[in-house]
């Protein structure tokens, strides 16, 4: 862990090592495209159109991260929003590692970085995502996440499959993660 991670996890002892070779890092307008093929080329996510994964990166950086590689491409990411109606609660949009960086712990190192980012910064204290129930491996992702973090997790369908317009899709299952204990502030 660089100091500046060491920086964003505070006093938490629960956050996953970056894998040598790897930068947390916020995502930058030029990452859209990248960030669009690590995406589309995942075949698990529902692509979204390219000009989407631009905005992404420029109206929600501030909740989003991306891991460099050593030559500073983006080799994983994942997007994120506050919840308008809830302020505390992040909201995971998308986790994705390029096929060649796959099996480093990259997606956990991604989601622990950015929670304790957003804890620290944006005061959030719950984390929610949706997931198809055929998704085993974000399904293992993020409940290895409250694992990890020794938190609860709820699950409730959240979109039943008969609300999407094409055939064929499953339900999108809601996974509330939390409440996290608010970071420690340091003692004057």
């Amino acid at each position: 862990m660089t100091a500046a991670q060491a920086d964003h996890a505070g006093a938490r002892s629960d956050i996953r090592e970056f894998p040598e070779g790897f930068k947390l890092d916020t995502p930058r307008v030029e990452d859209g495209a990248a960030i669009w093929r690590i995406a589309r080329d995942s075949k698990a996510l529902d692509l979204n159109s390219s000009y989407s994964y631009l905005l992404w990166c420029r109206d929600f950086a501030a909740t989003s991260v991306v891991a460099r590689d050593a030559e500073g491409e983006p080799a994983a990411f994942v997007t994120g929003y506050i919840r308008p109606e809830r302020p505390d609660t992040l909201v995971v949009w998308q986790v994705a590692v390029d096929d060649a960086h796959r099996g480093q712990g990259l997606a956990a190192a991604l989601l622990d970085g950015l929670s304790a980012r957003a804890g620290e910064e944006l005061g959030i204290r719950f984390v929610e995502t949706t997931i198809t129930p055929d998704n085993a491996a974000s399904n293992r992702l993020f409940a290895s996440f409250a694992e990890r973090h020794s938190v609860p997790i709820k699950r409730e369908v959240l979109f039943d499959a008969g609300l999407f317009p094409e055939q064929g899709h499953e339900p999108e299952v809601l996974h509330l993660i939390g409440p996290f204990e608010p970071p420690a502030r340091p003692e004057h």
